[in-house]
């Protein structure tokens, strides 16, 4: 039954797929006709009134009019919107709020998720996802078994009870359409538990009996974690052992490269499909189309009007921002969005890179408020990600996690950056793997090889070896739990690497 099930998805996606086409083969066209959309449908908001959307005609007079903004300066309207209020950013009320750690300076951020927000760029894009893999892999059988999702949790609203909020993966199992659930493991009692400890747990023990799992999806964080836990319950070396069916890894949400090894390791199938996508909180913005290379395929048409602004120019030229049509190849941007959901002109803290205009595809290189620029070096997330990644391969090592912080300069020292790693198993030695990481890292990023020069402005790096559990106990005791929290890797102060530290020395740790 389910064979028959896959095969008249498998034709549904085929017909999908066409449609994508066009919308690749169009973008600008898809672009405006998106604008003009998301104009009309919030023209009577508050917004629309007061930036006049019914006299806005073209994208000049939409950039010359609306501000460039970030979570700071929606967050008193989003609250109104939790509290009830309706006609504020997007037509009517919001019921759902996807929850983001986020950079800011809240604990958290709440994104609101429109129904239209959750069916035309979720749910949409999710679909278009799996319309590509099958483009890609039309043997794929991901809907003759099941699908294994960790997602995360939600809430009521207290101050208004009719607003929920949790993980944009919460919300998204919690609409699952009917197609979908019973496809769904482990089930929908464990998805919403509120305790992430006992959720891992039981969801350990049902998927361990489960032997129709032959996809599975979410950060990879804790999917390490839930999947180490089955083998200790099953016994068995490898996952493949407890799924023979296992096929497909749909991820996203950090850089994928430092974790693959692990995967290889715990699914050893050299025919097993990775695929990347980029679902934030504010919307499914693309996905892995080229499996032997690590850039997305940007959707167009889904929900989401893009802007790039040059990162040189993000704190004091907003006017050097520029449509999708006007972006160039290889250079790092700060991405800016239109949606669905009343976010105008807003910076969600992401940076990307195009490297491919027919069609559109980028890489994230990292966020605008997680790199590392102490001395003048410019590290992004994606070079220390690609750095470590080389350094692991090279010495045949696996790493659980990393945070990156700079130690300044004194009269006394010359500055350098601060390393803490989570090892997975055997711990190199750390003299050769650091010198093997900066080098790798000055072949990554000239400004940081220019500093490293002769050690006249940054000294080489120091690595801190991090106990097991210690970013995730640091999670714990920070709040952070949920499908959603993933470790800051990079930041410009020392609060969060303090942090961690004070944890190790004081063995503070599950």
């Amino acid at each position: 039954m389910r064979g028959i099930v896959n095969s008249t998805i498998k034709l549904y996606l085929k017909t999908r797929y066409k449609k994508l086409e066009y919308s690749f083969s169009n973008p600008h066209v898809s672009q405006a006709d998106l604008l003009e959309d998301l104009l009309f449908s919030a023209s009577e908001t508050e917004v629309g009134t007061q930036y006049h959307f019914d006299e806005i005609r073209k994208y000049q007079d939409f950039k010359e009019r609306l501000p460039i903004n970030d979570y700071e300066d929606v967050k008193l309207d989003i609250n109104r919107m939790m509290h009830g209020e309706a006609d504020v950013l997007w037509p009517g009320t919001i019921s759902w709020y996807a929850k983001s750690s986020g950079t800011t300076h809240d604990k958290s951020k709440f994104i609101p998720v429109s129904r239209q927000n959750l069916k035309h760029c979720h749910v949409k894009g999710f679909w278009d996802s799996i319309a590509v893999l099958y483009n890609n892999f039309p043997e794929a059988k991901i809907f003759e078994y099941n699908n294994l999702v960790l997602g995360g949790t939600l809430y009521d609203f207290e101050p208004y009870p009719l607003t929920k909020f949790g993980d944009i993966s919460a919300i998204l199992i919690h609409e699952m359409p009917l197609v979908g659930r019973p496809f769904y493991s482990p089930d929908f009692q464990t998805a919403f538990m509120k305790k992430w400890d006992e959720k891992i747990e039981r969801a350990a023990q049902l998927a361990s009996k489960d032997r129709e799992i032959g996809s599975i999806g979410g950060v990879p964080t804790w999917n390490i974690v839930l999947f180490k836990r089955i083998l200790e319950i099953t016994g068995k070396s490898n996952l493949l052992e407890v799924w023979p069916n296992l096929q497909v890894y749909l991820h996203g949400g950090v850089n994928f490269q430092p974790y693959r090894a692990q995967f290889e390791a715990l699914i050893p199938k050299s025919d097993f499909i990775y695929q990347e996508t980029y679902n934030a909180s504010e919307g499914y913005f693309a996905c892995q189309n080229d499996y032997m290379t690590q850039d997305l395929l940007l959707f167009p048409d889904n929900g989401i009007f893009y802007e790039f602004i040059p990162l040189e120019k993000l704190h004091h030229d907003h006017s050097a921002a520029v449509p999708l049509e006007g972006v160039e190849i290889g250079k790092n941007y700060a991405l800016i969005i239109s949606t669905n959901s009343g976010l105008w002109r807003y910076m969600p803290g992401d940076t990307v890179m195009f490297t491919a205009t027919e069609p559109y595809k980028i890489v994230i290189t990292g966020r605008t408020k997680h790199f590392i620029n102490a001395f003048g070096e410019e590290v992004m997330v994606s070079n220390t990600d690609e750095a470590i990644g080389k350094t692991c391969e090279t010495m045949g090592v696996k790493i659980r996690e990393y945070m990156v912080a700079p130690i300044y300069l004194n009269t006394n020292t010359k500055g350098c950056h601060q390393w803490v790693i989570e090892f997975d198993g055997r711990v190199p030695d750390l003299e050769i793997f650091a010198k093997l990481l900066d080098d790798n890292l000055k072949s990554i990023n000239s400004d940081y090889e220019a500093k490293r020069f002769q050690d006249m402005a940054l000294e080489r790096l120091q690595i801190v070896v991090a106990p097991r559990l210690t970013f995730e106990s640091w999670l714990r005791k920070n709040g952070k739990i949920g499908a959603q929290v993933k470790v800051p890797r990079l930041s410009n102060d020392r609060k969060q690497m303090d942090d961690v530290l004070s944890m190790i020395r004081n063995e503070v740790i599950l």
